[in-house]
């Protein structure tokens, strides 16, 4: 096999995109359903009656903690980010995330 053969091999497109692009966006969206699903089911749980299995909560409580947790979600990278950067260093943050 030719040089020009494997390289060609390695550089697939569809629709002139790499063919691994396809599998990286199905992989993010899937994960994006997946955690807006279960928020979703995170407040429905919270508000169903005790007998039924659930919490109890009201509904304003439910969706307060919602907001709380949402919130959290989104505000804590910048505080990781911080303690990465200033603190911890590439290394030791990339060797704590695995």
């Amino acid at each position: 096999m030719s040089k020009s053969s494997s390289a060609d091999a390695n550089s697939r497109e569809l629709f002139g995109h790499p063919a691994g692009l396809y599998l990286l966006f199905s992989t993010e969206l899937w994960e994006r359903f997946s955690y807006y699903a279960m928020r979703a089911l995170l407040v429905l749980y919270l508000t169903d009656t005790v007998t039924s299995g659930g919490l109890g909560w009201s509904q304003g409580e439910a969706l307060q903690l919602y907001g709380i947790f949402t919130g959290l979600v989104f505000i804590t990278p910048i505080f990781g980010g911080a303690l990465a950067d200033n603190w911890l260093g590439a290394r030791r943050a990339i060797l704590i995330g695995d």
